[in-house]
């Protein structure tokens, strides 16, 4: 395995909430990440996010590391949930809060 490889197994595992996304969750860097912060602050979850864009290895290694193509990326409890359209197909759906619950990641009102 890899350093960056590492690097991101180590903060999936360390994150119950993690968005690898373009930019920050002030400033995202694309339409899809903003999506991705927006949908997170509506459902009240606290999350960690890391920005491709400041390290090229990150940017790369995020896609081999899930067998992803695209970013922005969401892992929960370690597990890869899926990239934008998903998080937005789950919180449409209703489907996002009660997964996050589910999983034992605490909701502050919003």
């Amino acid at each position: 395995m890899s350093d960056v490889q590492a690097r991101i197994a180590d903060d999936v595992k360390n994150n119950d909430v993690l968005l690898y996304m373009k930019g920050t969750p002030v400033f995202p860097q694309c339409g899809f990440s903003a999506m991705a912060v927006q949908i997170l602050g509506k459902t009240g979850v606290k999350f960690k996010a890391v920005d491709v864009l400041a390290d090229p290895e990150v940017r790369e290694g995020i896609k081999v590391f899930s067998n992803w193509p695209t970013i922005p990326q969401l892992y929960v409890k370690g597990e890869f949930v899926g990239g934008a359209d998903i998080l937005r197909e789950m919180f449409e759906g209703e489907e996002l809060k009660p997964f996050l619950t589910e999983k034992g990641v605490a909701l502050e009102s919003v």
